[in-house]
């Protein structure tokens, strides 16, 4: 009979295949208490937008009922609900996934730091293929350069790992205190929503559907069809990476057995180049924290913008006059996502011929996005 009891802290790995913590605690005989925390209070002015606690509800309702209900639900500061946390379960391990947002960063470290002497702390590589750290320059400099990076450095590191299935029998703690999802209240008052309903399905089974309708049906010519917004050949699983309800590592390799067997190298290869892009940005903001609102190319920071609220109102209700513009504006309005050169363009526009400050694309962005990620979306805009 299994003694010893761990938390396993989800965060930005909302599922049970191939989750590295999770699995680590079933494996090594742990009672399991699976928790999430809303940490608006640290996340500071990077606390989730507006269609991303939309997605997280639906994900984290998916979760609870993959762990049999057992998923206990906190809000506030986690530096301070872990650790009474651990005093109200005696939990004797916590096992946790890396993420690579500063704010997360400095938080958990100062978690790590608290805890290590007292209980056993341990964390795992889930959510990229490579850690920042592991792709350098011969010189240990980090890459600015998304080719050299990718080719010289990815390509050359070691191999992502295989997926690994979820886990069989998880034992869970009886712990009682579990609180509620609607505790969080991430559902808006304003049932803006409504379209976006329509639109995904949230969560691991939904990721999984969507991976394999791309595998099937737009993997094939995704190399020229992704440049073309009226054709279905992009994968639409940012989101569903973003909350990790798929497993990168999945992706990655089912992605080349399929480029493989179908005969479409040149697609599989030039879609992973689209998955070493999320591992490029990650890296840059990890390297370079201030990433999110200071330029990495310094002369624009004395750049004298344009400050015109009704022009970047138009812009923002798909206004401007201009079709792709408009049509890409309102796409994003009303399902939370817009195909990626669509992105590219009314970015652009924003910046190049409204000469409006790319902060307010990002913040745009950031809170209609379902997939905004801090990441890509500050290295996009930069």
């Amino acid at each position: 009979m299994t003694s010893k009891t761990a938390i396993v802290w989800f965060r930005q790995d909302l599922r049970l295949k191939d989750n590295q913590a999770l699995i680590h605690a079933v494996q090594n005989g742990y009672k399991t208490i699976p928790v999430y925390i809303l940490d608006d209070g640290n996340a500071g002015e990077w606390k989730m937008g507006g269609a991303s606690r939309w997605w997280l509800h639906h994900s984290l309702n998916a979760l609870n009922d993959s762990l049999d209900g057992k998923l206990v639900f906190r809000v506030g500061a986690a530096d301070k609900i872990i650790p009474q946390l651990i005093k109200e379960t005696k939990a004797e391990a916590i096992f946790w996934n890396r993420c690579y947002e500063p704010w997360r960063i400095e938080r958990d470290k100062k978690i790590k730091a608290a805890l290590k002497d007292d209980i056993e702390v341990e964390t795992f590589k889930d959510f990229l293929l490579w850690e920042p750290w592991e792709v350098l320059k011969e010189d240990k400099t980090p890459y600015k350069v998304f080719t050299p990076y990718y080719r010289r450095g990815c390509m050359k590191a070691a191999p992502p790992e295989e997926a690994k299935p979820a886990p069989k029998n998880i034992e869970f703690s009886t712990f009682k205190e579990r609180g509620k999802l609607d505790d969080l209240k991430l559902m808006p008052d304003i049932k803006w929503y409504k379209t976006m309903e329509k639109t995904w399905t949230p969560g691991e089974k939904g990721a999984a559907k969507v991976f394999k309708t791309f595998l099937e049906d737009g993997l094939q010519g995704y190399k020229e069809g992704r440049n073309f917004p009226d054709r279905e050949k992009v994968s639409r699983l940012s989101p569903y990476l973003h909350f990790g309800e798929i497993s990168i590592r999945q992706v990655w390799h089912e992605a080349r057995a399929a480029g493989i067997a179908q005969h479409a190298e040149r697609d599989v290869d030039t879609f992973c180049s689209e998955l070493g892009w999320r591992e490029f940005s990650n890296s840059l903001l990890y390297h370079f924290p201030h990433l999110p609102r200071e330029p990495l190319q310094t002369k624009f920071k004395k750049f004298e913008w344009n400050k015109n609220n009704k022009a970047l109102q138009r812009w923002q209700k798909g206004m401007t006059g201009i079709p792709i513009i408009d049509a890409g504006m309102r796409e994003l309005w009303q399902t939370g996502y817009m195909h990626n050169r669509v992105r590219m363009i009314v970015a652009s526009f924003l910046i190049k011929n409204m000469l409006i400050h790319w902060h307010e694309g990002e913040d745009w962005f950031w809170d209609c996005l379902v997939d905004a990620d801090l990441a890509n979306n500050s290295a996009s805009w930069q």
